[in-house]
């Protein structure tokens, strides 16, 4: 039989078990042209919170009863494509489910050689391309720049201040423990990290950076922002990927209300989607593998075994428990 979560009921504010249930169903069988495939490994992330609210939104929201959004590992078990065959590794958007029969064109090949197959949904899938693109296309950071990353240990906001030092740039992240901070700093090269839950931000950030914050990678939204917004330098630029301070908000919270420093500024404010750039994917997967195999990038991937434990998981990676990329494994 194939498991699969669902959304049992719409949440307000933050989600519990019960906005979860899981379903049975007979394992299916592949039409001409499709492939089965095999979960893996599933990805959690914060964007799934927004797929289960029903306003507005880039993408169609989930309705009760429907599959949780998501995108998986897996491995071809049948094949009816000449595409892929029985063994091929691939990544897809089937949700959090662990078997599915799909056109053999939306399943992805992931290549073992760039990287473990886990990374296929981290470093070199979705999050991984979201910080390349994000930083390099959006915020466009020149050397000499400062930096500052909100949830900066995490998935994306690790990838992205590992590779503002690489483009040069003097990296200041924000995290939610002191652990998280050290880590950024020991482990990823950042040149300082601010504890959002016990320190001021705004005053850390001026004391690390006088002149400044040139670009701004926003995960987070919040207070935070609104934090580094105080702190931004003459012609800055903020890249808006995520907004997770509100996901779980009943009602939109009113804010920022200090715009009035982008006017001193004059400062760019853009909000992207990794999708984006859809066509430069490949591109990046490489680059990223090469500079983890040089040692200039190093990732985190924090798992979680068991496909029932994935309510659970993703209820703590909104509340910031995760440490690293978020992953359920789901089978061998």
């Amino acid at each position: 039989m194939n498991r699969a979560w669902t959304m049992a009921s719409r949440p307000s504010g933050e989600p519990t078990a019960e906005n979860f249930a899981i379903v049975e169903s007979p394992i299916p069988e592949p039409k001409h042209g499709e492939v089965l495939i095999r979960t893996l490994y599933m990805s959690l992330d914060p964007y799934m919170r927004g797929r289960m609210r029903s306003g507005p939104s880039y993408a169609t929201p989930l309705q009760e009863g429907e599959v949780m959004t998501g995108e998986v590992v897996a491995v071809v078990e049948k094949s009816e494509s000449p595409s892929h065959k029985v063994g091929d590794t691939v990544r897809a958007g089937i949700g959090w489910q662990e078997w599915a029969a799909i056109p053999a064109h939306i399943a992805k090949p992931v290549d073992p050689d760039l990287g473990p197959v886990s990374t296929g949904v981290g470093i070199l899938g979705m999050p991984g391309m979201t910080a390349y693109f994000g930083l390099l296309e959006v915020l466009k950071p020149r050397a000499g720049d400062t930096l500052a990353v909100s949830a900066a240990s995490g998935a994306v906001g690790a990838v992205v201040g590992q590779i503002g030092k690489i483009n040069g740039c003097f990296v200041i992240g924000v995290a939610g423990s002191d652990e998280k901070c050290k880590y950024i700093v020991d482990e990823l090269g950042f040149d300082g990290a601010i504890n959002y839950k016990t320190q001021d931000v705004s005053a850390e950030l001026a004391r690390l950076s006088p002149t400044g914050v040139d670009c701004y990678f926003d995960n987070v939204g919040g207070p935070v922002s609104d934090a580094v917004f105080e702190n931004l330098a003459l012609k800055s630029r903020v890249a808006i990927c995520g907004q997770i301070s509100q996901y779980n908000a009943a009602t939109p919270p009113q804010g920022p209300r200090n715009m009035g420093a982008l006017i001193r500024t004059r400062t760019t404010v853009e909000g992207f989607l990794v999708y984006d750039f859809e066509l430069q994917h490949e591109i990046a997967r490489v680059r990223i593998s090469n500079w983890i195999k040089d040692g200039s990038i190093k990732y985190k991937e924090d798992v979680v075994d068991g496909f029932e434990n994935a309510p659970e998981a993703f209820i703590g990676l909104l509340a910031g428990k995760n440490f690293g990329k978020l992953l359920v494994k789901v089978s061998e």
